[in-house]
């Protein structure tokens, strides 16, 4: 090995690194010795989430658009950034969609002058509302190219297909992880997820709104978890590519996700319906077979457990 690639050989680059996700991978890969270049356009992500970090000698924040090119000097770069909210995503779709597909681009570019090896976090949105349940990763899903989520669903998509093809023609070493729905500390409290609505509803005593009839359902990970998958996923041999799915398979209805929450809270808050927004997945459960033989990786977070860490967070930050 060459001093300059000896030199390199920890230094990560995360884009959307202080948002929720991304600040959580930032401090992982700084407790695991990493040189951390943290990049963020701060749409979505909060400085608030990273500042912790600010003066340690091995981690730098760079203000920055994917939609941009970047040059830097990294060995690994874990592509993070793109609103994940509905909320956030549907405020300006067309640049939620050029996040993904020219943040993409302009990631794997910098990979291939580097040859960097980079992590393309993907999303269990890919899938669409699902006609196959659980979804594996062989699935080609069931999305509404023209709907109001398909700024975020058909972008993570596309990007998906541009980091195969960059594998395939120009020889990248990719990693393509599809997340399902994660929650813990550093969720963004206005970011309409039904985790992050639920406590902060219980927590100001307001109503906690269920869309249709509740029946709808999700599989909810901690962040602990789906960060150690991650790191599993960038240090497995360059013939893993993925996509793999990465999240919680134990399935939950929104009526009991409420209902424990309120249990958590010890709120008197209602729960309340309304009517389901388009294109809302009926269910959403991720089979994680190939999580667990390729990455040897589960999720151990028991969900009340995840929930209590949470809902401390979001005590500490409405209380100031």
């Amino acid at each position: 090995m060459s001093s300059v690639s000896a030199l390199l050989e920890n230094r990560s680059l995360v884009s959307g690194g202080s948002g929720f996700l991304g600040s959580h991978l930032c401090d992982r890969l700084l407790e695991a010795g990493h040189d951390v270049l943290c990049v963020d356009n701060l749409f979505t992500g909060q400085k608030r989430n990273i500042a912790h970090l600010i003066g340690n000698p091995r981690f730098e924040f760079l203000r920055h658009d994917v939609t941009f090119p970047l040059f830097v000097e990294v060995d690994q770069i874990w592509n993070l950034a793109c609103p994940a909210s509905p909320i956030h995503y549907q405020h300006d779709p067309v640049q939620t969609t050029k996040t993904s597909v020219h943040g993409a681009i302009n990631m794997l570019g910098l990979a291939k002058r580097l040859g960097a090896k980079i992590l393309q976090a993907s999303t269990s949105e890919v899938y669409g509302d699902p006609q196959v349940h659980p979804q594996t990763e062989d699935y080609w899903g069931h999305v509404n190219p023209i709907g109001p989520r398909s700024c975020y669903d058909e972008g993570k998509r596309c990007a998906e297909t541009l980091f195969f093809d960059y594998h395939r023609q120009n020889q990248v070493r990719i990693k393509v992880i599809r997340i399902f729905n994660t929650y813990g500390p550093r969720m963004h409290p206005n970011d309409g997820r039904v985790v992050s609505n639920f406590i902060v509803q219980a927590l100001k005593g307001e109503d906690l709104t269920i869309y249709g009839e509740g029946l709808q359902t999700r599989s909810f990970c901690y962040v602990d978890d789906l960060i150690d998958g991650m790191m599993r996923m960038m240090n497995s041999s360059d013939d893993v590519t993925g996509p793999i799915n990465v999240g919680n398979p134990t399935e939950f209805t929104m009526i009991q996700l409420a209902e424990t929450i309120l249990g958590l809270t010890g709120s008197a808050s209602r729960i309340v319906f309304l009517p389901i927004p388009q294109d809302d997945p009926r269910q959403r459960q991720p089979d994680i077979t190939r999580a667990r033989t390729t990455l040897g990786w589960e999720p151990k977070v028991q969900l009340e457990d995840g929930l209590k860490e949470t809902i401390s967070y979001f005590r500490r930050i409405l209380g100031s």
